[in-house]
């Protein structure tokens, strides 16, 4: 992949923008590949639940209601803990905070091997939620203090191409885990599935410590030339954020980054939504087999993969984020849609793959609003508290769709609900002023 931003006409002469591309191009090789590993293991933790389902459900008696419940309180956990998080890891350094994020919810991602009832699962999904808050937030602000805005949108896309690179990868291992393992020493498929896919958080986390340097100042692996770019550049992006809240306190009343939650809001509940239910979706379309199921719910993410890139390339080439928001998120509402109206298993299929392309595009292209014009203390509040209201609709998403299972039989009312939803966000996403975004 080519890493060359888009830069102002005239703003460089061309041997010094060609050292410049180079070094950021320099910057994204050695972290954001790396970033994008921490993700993965963060998100399959996070979600392998949609496969522990196929069995844990049937074994431990949970109705559709009670996976929902389960599935989403690990967003109560993450939205009481994110902000305090995230202001920790601005004080102490993003490498030692990751690294506590990462090896902390590996023990508990293996310690769901001895759930045993609703109360023990619901338990265990909200200490998840604890122990992983302020990773995804942390990454975001972490990213501020290497790329200034007008690069940052092919970093954050590329990043969260870990979602849809952890299904491609994490839905046929869980299936093959659950199936090849079921019943050795005793355990289920699910409960083995939970502890070997626990044991990579924690050893990334270690390779946290010894790999991530906190800013460019840190960075041995920057010539003093190279340090200077960085700094240069962000320096002269913090002059311009004139309207950002520079405190903790501020940011809880500026009515601005309430809207960019509410945005996130109406996103995250499609991303969630998505993620949580696409294993009994294509479970209930005929597929048979807990790794054909695992092969087939890959298909969507592989194009979310795609589409993901290009729009991330395609905003920063343009330097406009509102209409590649809001394309995508209506695109995936239409996919939510026909998949709930669809009989024929292909269709379906497509359909969630549309679906996929749009509702998981719209959450890295998200970010470079808020970022747009949040700095210093208030961007790491500012990010967090975005991001923990955010993704209270984790919570929503996946229990109004589990109680509408259990209500009608069907999850077609739960897709319709999280297509009115991208609508929504499409709509609010229109009303941000482009003058405060497009740079």
């Amino acid at each position: 992949m080519t890493v060359q931003a888009a830069t102002a006409p005239g703003s460089a002469a061309p041997g010094e923008q060609s050292f410049t591309d180079k070094t950021y191009a320099k910057v994204f090789w050695r972290l954001v590949p790396f970033l994008m590993l921490c993700y993965v293991v963060a998100y399959l933790d996070r979600v392998n639940v949609g496969f522990a389902k196929l069995q844990m459900s049937k074994e431990l008696g949970f109705s559709e209601t009670a996976y929902g419940l389960g599935a989403g309180i690990f967003f109560l956990g993450y939205f009481l803990f994110e902000v305090p998080s995230n202001v920790i890891l601005h004080k102490v350094g993003a490498r030692v905070w990751i690294a506590r994020i990462m090896i902390t919810w590996g023990f508990i991602s293996g310690a769901f091997v001895f759930v045993n009832s609703e109360a023990t699962f619901y338990a265990m999904r909200f200490l998840l939620g604890l122990a992983e808050a302020g990773f995804y937030p942390g990454v975001i602000l972490y990213v501020t203090s290497w790329f200034p805005s007008h690069r940052r949108a092919r970093v954050i896309t590329v990043f969260m191409a870990a979602i849809p690179v952890s299904g491609v990868f994490g839905n046929p291992l869980s299936g093959w885990i659950m199936d090849t393992f079921h019943q050795t020493h005793g355990l289920s498929g699910w409960q083995w599935m939970f502890l070997i896919e626990a044991v990579p958080a924690v050893l990334v986390g270690i390779a946290v410590l010894l790999y991530l340097d906190n800013r460019p100042s840190e960075a041995k692996w920057l010539s003093p030339a190279e340090r200077q770019v960085l700094e240069r550049d962000l320096a002269a992006e913090e002059r311009t954020k004139t309207d950002s809240p520079h405190s903790i306190a501020t940011v809880f009343r500026h009515g601005r980054v309430w809207f960019m939650s509410l945005i996130y809001f109406l996103f995250v509940a499609g991303q969630y939504g998505l993620a949580f239910w696409v294993p009994t979706i294509v479970k209930a379309s005929g597929i048979q087999g807990n790794f054909n199921i695992g092969l087939v719910s890959a298909i969507p993410f592989v194009v979310a993969t795609v589409v993901m890139i290009a729009l991330g390339r395609s905003a920063d080439h343009f330097r406009e984020r509102r209409w590649h928001l809001i394309v995508p998120a209506l695109v995936g509402a239409a996919g939510f849609v026909v998949s709930a109206t669809s009989t024929d298993t292909v269709v379906a299929i497509a359909a969630l793959s549309v679906a996929a392309g749009g509702v998981l595009a719209c959450s890295p292209l998200f970010w470079s609003l808020p970022t747009a014009f949040l700095s210093g203390a208030g961007a790491a509040a500012g990010i967090a508290l975005i991001n923990s209201v955010g993704n209270l609709a984790g919570f929503a998403g996946p229990y109004a769709i589990g109680a509408l299972r259990d209500a009608t039989g069907s999850t077609a009312a739960g897709m319709y609900v999280l297509a009115v939803t991208l609508v929504l966000g499409a709509a609010c996403v229109f009303a941000v002023p482009p003058r405060l975004v497009n740079r």
